[in-house]
Order: C-alpha cells, then sequence, then structure tokens
C-alpha cells in the first residue's frame, strides 16, 4: 500500500486502515445512494445524519432555492470528478453560489448534502478540512469563489496522491465500501485533523 502525503509534512503509511477505522465508526453516511438529479428534503436530512446538523429553518432556506440547486446541478455531469484534468470549475461555482446568503449554511452544511450528488466532484469541506486547506488558499470575497477556491486547494493533494488513493479505493471496494477518492482524502484529512485537534 503506497503512502498519502498530506501538506504539513504528514504522511499516512497505513491509509487503507485509517479508511477502514473511520468507516466503521461512522456508517451509514457513505452507503445510502442518491439521486444524482434531484435535490430535496431527503438530501439535507441525509446531510445531518453524516454531521451537518442543518436545522429546520436552515432546511426551509435551502429549498426555497431548490430550483437553482437542481438546474446547477442538472449542468454538471453525475459522473465529474476532481481526478481529471477537466473539472467544470465555472458550474461549480454556480451550484456553491445557489447556496449563498442562506442563514447559518456555510460551506461544510453545503458540501455535506451535495457531496452524494457529485461524489467523485464534491468534498465535504467541515471544519477539519477548511482549516487544513486555508493556509493553501487565498479565498475571493463571493461565497461560490471562495468554495471553488477551497476545492481547488483540494485537488493539489487528490493530484498529488492520486495513485495512492485509488489503490485504497480499490481494497475498500473488495470490502464493500463504495467510496471515490475525493471522499477517501476528505475522511483521511479529517482522520489526521480530528486527531491533532
Amino acid at each position: 500500500m503506497q503512502r498519502i502525503c498530506l501538506r504539513g509534512g504528514v504522511a499516512l503509511e497505513d491509509p487503507l486502515r485509517v479508511a477502514l477505522a473511520f468507516l466503521e465508526a461512522y456508517p451509514g453516511y457513505d452507503s445510502q445512494p442518491s439521486d444524482s438529479a434531484s435535490f430535496d428534503e431527503r438530501d439535507l436530512r441525509h446531510a445531518n445524519r453524516g454531521g451537518a446538523r442543518i436545522s429546520a429553518v436552515e432546511i426551509a432556506g435551502v429549498l426555497e432555492r431548490r430550483g437553482r440547486i437542481e438546474r446547477a446541478l442538472h449542468a454538471i455531469d453525475a459522473d465529474a470528478s476532481l481526478a481529471v484534468r477537466s473539472v467544470p470549475w465555472t458550474q461549480l461555482t454556480l451550484l456553491f453560489d445557489a447556496f449563498a446568503d442562506i442563514r447559518g449554511v456555510g460551506f461544510s452544511k453545503m458540501t455535506k448534502a451535495l457531496h452524494p450528488k457529485r461524489p467523485a466532484l464534491i468534498p465535504m469541506l467541515d471544519s477539519f478540512v477548511q482549516v487544513y486547506l486555508k493556509p493553501e488558499a487565498s479565498l475571493p470575497e463571493p461565497f461560490g469563489e471562495r468554495a471553488t477556491a477551497l476545492v481547488r486547494s483540494y485537488k493539489q493533494d487528490l493530484d498529488r496522491n492520486r495513485a495512492a488513493l485509488r489503490e485504497v479505493r480499490r481494497e475498500l471496494a473488495r470490502r464493500g465500501y463504495a467510496l471515490t477518492e475525493v471522499r477517501i482524502l476528505d475522511l483521511l484529512i479529517w482522520s489526521v485533523m480530528a486527531a491533532t485537534d
């Protein structure tokens, strides 16, 4: 198993073990399939099972934007991936912009709701992952552009570890876990950052 090299000189010698420990500790979120074309309350409730803590008021606020969110999702291929050269950055920014100015909904809640819709493209930018990425990212002001800047920064780590992440993905699939490289890197970063918090 190849090691995963994270920022700050952190190297995970056994990333498969770390990933399996995470998946055993937090079962359920990654096992639920999602309809890639629609976006409704079920997606927000599912995000809550992944730790998003989206309140009823916030759910109502997001659902007021449902049409805009679904139009933006439709503009992004269901198989779009962050692990390829051609990433639909403009469309991704428009999708993120659909969540701008919803009180109480930031990058973490938004990406936990959107990740299952485009699992190979959208990482879950929770607070640990944002702290990990921010030193490398000079963030612009508009909400969608800031979120996209974080994802661009995230892609640097994905590209640097692509071969190792594919290896972990294959091994997880042999054990019944269907995760993308984006999700695997996400849970590895989360595990490292949570352990040092």
